[in-house]
């Protein structure tokens, strides 16, 4: 098939122009959030802490996963491993409004955000409209907002889910605050698996204690009890404390969450003295989640705690999620229905981008030559934009007609239009990169164990 693409086309050196289009984009892009108000700290694209934690971790036998973007230690939950993996999993609401105001939250950043805190969602639809597509999913969550400020509604929920999805792990996010040993009880008998409470850093004494023990209570029934929060800088302390008391508790796990900022009230970021990370994104682009932007340093602060917990041999597992392992989540579900959409295109299982190989101008020849003489003949000319597009498998072979370093590149394409196009988000030079062909983190995922043993079903 032809592949079309949304670009543009640079004027001058093609390979220059090609790099330099997209540097530009992502100035202009950087200078729109900038004059917003906000403050990045200072440019590192090398992240060389990071990359030193993550060979520690890596060490002390923690998966790296999705390139980097998730790191295990122990095991996972059924449905942190199926989020970025290739099944069906979808997440409801049934109203946005919650009894906590916590300044990070992401649901003020999303479409029609008000509208639902005035209207409860139509889940019993949604539902039955998961119900009719033609793949059932493998996981479902219940979000919100609190859950729990529609108590009954929230068992009705679990209870149609486990009618229409008998084989789906389900799961609840709640601040616990709300629970009851009632309420716990009627939940798993409508069908819950896993519960997930949120801790706030801020919370007095008293609320973290009262919210410990419906941890304690919900142990006793709820197959898979978590906790999930993002990592403030500065918190550490804290966090060193609360993992000790998770542990002790028997709280399976906890998810580490990359603090990030949602785009709606940074005066309170600013008298933290938080900062963002810089460059904020690997690609430009719009994703749907709603926490936009990472904050500077918690990514390290979470790698740490997660050393600290090995070192201290505690034995709650603990997983870290980036935002970028969020926005990879999206990639893959846009992407992956169209891996083979062109000879010429691999979809990468470390960031689920599209990606094609390019040689430019003078270097196309000697590329192809190379090429076909190695047995490619599935080339794609843009006489325009004065490239030769190959797939990235044939990058070793590519180079021994372009030696040097930086001159053979990759694009980083997402499909649209249902697959009918492909829109080019970046080029990069190739040997700052490597581009996955294989599903190493699924490979990984599926020879560990998870949580309470639940079966990993879309890996059948």
């Amino acid at each position: 098939m032809a592949v079309g693409k949304e670009t543009e086309k640079g004027a001058g050196d093609s390979l220059r122009s090609a790099v330099a289009l997209y540097e530009s984009i992502e100035a202009e892009h950087m200078a729109a959030l900038e004059a917003t108000g906000i403050v990045f700290a200072p440019y590192d694209a090398k992240r060389t802490e990071r990359e030193g934690l993550l060979r520690q971790l890596s060490e002390r036998g923690a998966r790296i996963r999705n390139g980097g973007a998730s790191v295990a230690l122990g095991p996972m939950s059924v449905a942190c491993e199926a989020c970025t993996g290739s099944c069906v999993s979808r997440s409801f609401a049934l109203t946005n409004n919650c009894h906590r105001d916590c300044f990070f939250c992401f649901n003020p950043n999303q479409e029609d955000f008000v509208y639902w805190c005035e209207r409860p969602f139509p889940w019993r639809r949604q539902l039955d409209d998961l119900a009719a597509e033609p793949c059932l999913p493998a996981c479902i969550a219940l979000t919100g907002g609190e859950p729990l400020l529609m108590a009954d509604e929230a068992v009705a929920f679990f209870s149609r889910a486990s009618e229409l999805f008998p084989a789906a792990h389900l799961r609840l996010y709640t601040s616990g605050d709300l629970l009851s040993r009632d309420l716990i009880d009627r939940l798993v008998q409508a069908g819950l698996h896993e519960i997930r409470f949120s801790v706030k850093q801020d919370d007095k004494p008293e609320l973290l204690e009262k919210v410990l023990e419906r941890m304690a209570w919900a142990r006793e029934l709820v197959p898979t009890v978590m906790v999930e929060m993002p990592v403030i800088p500065g918190t550490d302390s804290f966090m060193k404390e609360l993992l000790v008391k998770l542990d002790a508790l028997g709280v399976d796990g906890i998810n580490l969450l990359e603090f990030a900022y949602a785009m709606w009230n940074w005066p309170v970021f600013d008298s933290l003295g938080l900062t963002l990370r810089n460059p904020p994104q690997q690609v430009v682009f719009d994703y749907t989640y709603a926490g936009a932007l990472a904050v500077q340093d918690s990514e390290e602060d979470c790698l740490r705690l997660m050393l600290w917990a090995h070192e201290q041999s505690l034995e709650l597992s603990l997983h870290y999620c980036s935002l970028e392992n969020k926005h990879r989540a999206q990639m893959r579900n846009t992407n992956e229905p169209f891996a083979d959409i062109h000879p010429c295109y691999a979809f990468d299982y470390d960031d689920f981008f599209l990606k094609t190989a390019l040689a430019f101008d003078s270097d196309r020849d000697p590329v192809r030559r190379v090429l076909e003489r190695e047995g490619c003949h599935q080339v794609l000319e843009d006489t325009e934009g004065g490239s030769l597009a190959f797939h990235p498998r044939w990058l070793p072979v590519a180079r021994r007609a372009v030696p040097e370093p930086g001159r053979l590149c990759v694009s980083f394409n997402v499909a649209v239009d249902e697959g009918r196009s492909l829109r080019e988000l970046k080029v990069v030079p190739a040997d700052e990169l490597s581009v996955q062909l294989v599903d190493g983190t699924g490979s990984s995922d599926a020879c560990e164990p998870c949580l309470q043993g639940f079966e990993k079903r879309w890996n059948l």
